[in-house]
């Protein structure tokens, strides 16, 4: 892509209201538009990091054996009315009637949809286990949408649903949901910690929230240090296999938000050389509940025994565009962005600092037709190179390779790496294997 055929409005200021890096950040890199209180545009460079991290979410929970379905924005008020849900949800649902005065809402989540879908085509355990999941737009009318698309109201979320026979199998699945999301958090380029989660009046054991550290974090987290280096379990889990002892190993080291916090426990069971605590983001939460929605829905299964049972269900949200702003607050410094290559808007940005030169000209093409695999942006711009440098920077492209006319008329391009500054002088074959290999 050239620069000069892009949409990026970069801004040198962020506006007075946005209260935390980054929405500052996605402000003034052009990545979102505020149309409404907590309701945003995507503009192309937001969008392209957004997609790169649904796809990355998507091919982990493909890989964990979930299949992907599309649910409505908009759902059957009847449904919510058989779980129970519809007048006790409150004011942050947004009610819709049609024309032909049928009661409507914006979902904010999708258990009754999907649990209609499930008890419409499967009637027999040996149908199970299922784990249905769905990347789609949500609302919740928040009273003060806040910090972007961190709290907004309207956000993409990552919602998974499980189905299984029994308790036992129930756990299995939530299993195999645990050590995915480990492992979406870790291709996200970010350190996130299992905390144990408030279960509510369903009672039990099974609910974690998935917690990125970042100094502007909303809570503090409280946690064993081995927990907070031990690394996610990667692409090679036997996802059939035996799972329970990969999640014993986290879920038996300390690990609590402020809101879940003992400190007499955390004292009694961390060393004092162990103890860590530090702010964190919330960017996921899986739950087991049971019966909740299948038993008033009438969601039932024949088991082994020739008798019909309500299916186990849990239910597994990642916020995908809160994510976008979680790398950035794990992930930035005082020029900008820094964006992991996994989910950066371009690979590459190929600067040159001096267009309408014909030597200059020839060698920032040949760079960007060989950096054609490796999403490259072409900086063609005719600006400043300090306003060039300043910009890029702060939209936080990986890698800056820098083409002027000193270094064409030595043979050699600059190769700076956005993450740490360093800046390297090589020929130009030289710095395409760098970035390439």
């Amino acid at each position: 892509m050239r620069l000069s055929r892009y949409f990026m409005p970069t801004l040198r200021e962020a506006p007075s209201d946005a209260q935390i890096v980054s929405h500052q950040l996605m402000i003034r890199a052009g990545m979102i538009r505020q149309e409404a209180a907590g309701i945003y545009a995507w503009l192309p460079l937001g969008l392209a990091v957004l997609k790169k991290i649904e796809q990355v979410v998507r091919e982990e929970m493909n890989r964990a054996g979930a299949v992907e379905v599309l649910m409505p924005t908009l759902q059957l008020a009847d449904l919510w009315r058989e779980s129970g849900r519809y007048d006790d949800y409150g004011e942050e649902m947004l009610r819709i009637k049609d024309r032909h005065d049928r009661d409507l809402l914006y979902g904010p989540t999708a258990e009754e949809v999907i649990t209609d879908i499930f008890r419409s085509y499967i009637k027999s355990y040996k149908d199970l286990p299922k784990n249905l999941y769905n990347i789609q737009w949500k609302f919740r009318d928040e009273r003060r949408p806040r910090f972007g698309v961190m709290r907004g109201r309207e956000f993409l979320m990552k919602d998974a649903y499980s189905f299984d026979i029994d308790e036992a199998a129930a756990r299995r699945s939530y299993n195999r949901m645990f050590l995915a999301y480990l492992n979406i958090f870790a291709r996200l380029g970010l350190k996130a910690i299992p905390v144990r989660a408030d279960t509510g009046p369903i009672g039990g054991d099974l609910s974690h929230e998935f917690i990125i550290l970042a100094e502007t974090g909303e809570s503090e987290v409280f946690a064993h240090r081995d927990l907070v280096e031990m690394g996610a379990p990667g692409p090679d889990i036997d996802w059939d296999g035996d799972l329970a002892p990969l999640v014993a190993q986290r879920t038996a080291l300390y690990a609590a938000s402020d809101e879940m916090h003992d400190a007499a426990r955390f004292e009694k069971e961390v060393p004092e050389a162990g103890r860590m605590s530090a702010r964190g983001i919330e960017v996921g939460h899986i739950f087991y509940f049971g019966e909740k929605y299948s038993r008033p829905m009438k969601a039932f299964v024949t088991g082994p025994d020739g008798k019909d049972v309500p299916v186990q269900m849990g239910s597994y949200g990642v916020g995908v565009s809160r994510l976008v702003a979680g790398i950035i607050e794990a992930s930035h410094d005082e020029a900008g962005i820094i964006w992991p290559d996994s989910v950066a808007p371009f690979g590459v940005v190929v600067i040159n600092l001096r267009p309408g030169d014909a030597a200059v000209d020839a060698v920032a093409e040949q760079a960007y037709a060989a950096l054609s695999g490796h999403d490259p942006l072409y900086d063609d711009s005719d600006q400043r190179p300090g306003a060039k440098f300043a910009a890029l920077d702060l939209v936080g492209i990986p890698w800056q390779l820098i083409v002027g006319p000193k270094g064409v008329a030595d043979g050699v391009v600059e190769l700076k790496r956005r993450a740490t500054g360093e800046r390297q002088t090589l020929p130009l074959d030289a710095a395409l294997k760098a970035i390439t290999g």
